[in-house]
């Protein structure tokens, strides 16, 4: 598959996981709506699932293009977003539920709109 069909097909990934972390966050008002119930919970475990594929695919479209697709979006804090996915995989017992809800409300819809921009560019 050639360099740019196989970042487009990753970008598009990222996107459908980005509109499912929305949706499933919309009903989400704070952070003990993730801690105090099991559904809550559940949600919880889901959209961390999703922050750590999207950063497992974020260092694969990084490794793809030499650095350079991630850094014509300087506006995105690509490291985080990264790190998230490192701290996620490889630390979940020290999840920060605080980190994910601030996660979803403030920085999934700019991401979202970097992908789509992306996705459009290629």
């Amino acid at each position: 598959m050639p360099e740019n069909a196989l970042v487009g097909e990753i970008l598009g990934q990222i996107d459908q996981a980005l509109t499912t972390i929305e949706q499933r966050f919309e009903p989400v008002k704070s952070v003990d709506d993730l801690l105090e119930t099991p559904e809550g919970q559940e949600k919880l475990d889901g959209l961390c699932m999703l922050f750590i594929a999207i950063g497992e695919s974020l260092k694969k479209i990084d490794k793809l293009t030499n650095g350079h697709l991630l850094e014509m979006y300087d506006h995105i804090d690509w490291k985080g977003i990264k790190g998230m996915r490192d701290i996620l995989s490889h630390h979940y017992f020290d999840l920060n539920a605080e980190a994910i809800y601030i996660a979803c409300d403030e920085e999934v819809p700019p991401l979202h709109t970097a992908i789509r921009e992306m996705i459009d560019s290629l």
